[in-house]
């Protein structure tokens, strides 16, 4: 397993090692004793798994507040996203910064998002399928959304009119949220 820091702290990229031959391939796609040897200790307890019908798909960005605030380990399994986590810990050297990869079923990375991050995706195929990872149990009462295109955090999505949930359509700009995180 090989571990990527990104520029902002605590955001990681996780690559498995893919074993391939004549008949497909294989990889580990988590293990905790593995996470554990490269500093993560995180205890996963429970899987999620969606699928965006087309391109253009935008969710997010979500997150919970503290104390039912997540860490999330993203993958895409079918198609291709532009995965993006946005840094809201006040006091974090990178607070409303964001950073974003493509995560395919082709390249097979992984994203790593920590507590304190917002989180949300953009499909880039149609028939995209996420499945992620999370260290504490979906609470409705602590679930938050801020708007995809707040111009305090201008994420570059690269493209226009995405597809979105009502959910996401009326999702506050994170100057009106009650986002709890501290560095």
């Amino acid at each position: 397993m090989k571990v990527i820091k990104t520029e902002i702290e605590d955001l990681y990229i996780i690559e498995t090692k893919i074993f391939e031959d004549n008949r497909g391939w294989f990889t580990e796609s988590y293990s905790a004793k593995k996470f554990k040897d490269n500093g993560l200790d995180i205890e996963f307890i429970q899987d999620n798994h969606s699928l965006s019908k087309e391109k253009g798909v935008l969710r997010g960005l979500h997150f919970q507040l503290s104390p039912k605030a997540q860490t999330k380990l993203v993958r895409c399994t079918r198609g291709s996203i532009y995965d993006v986590a946005v840094d809201l810990r006040e006091d974090s050297p990178t607070y409303k910064k964001w950073f974003g990869v493509e995560l395919n079923s082709e390249n097979k990375k992984q994203f790593l998002i920590p507590k304190g991050f917002a989180h949300g995706f953009l499909t880039l195929s149609d028939n995209s399928e996420v499945q992620y990872k999370v260290d504490e149990y979906y609470a409705p009462e602590y679930d938050r959304s801020i708007r995809f295109d707040d111009p305090e955090i201008n994420v570059d999505w690269g493209g226009d009119n995405p597809i979105l949930s009502e959910k996401d359509k009326n999702a506050s700009l994170l100057k009106n949220s009650d986002c709890n995180f501290k560095y």
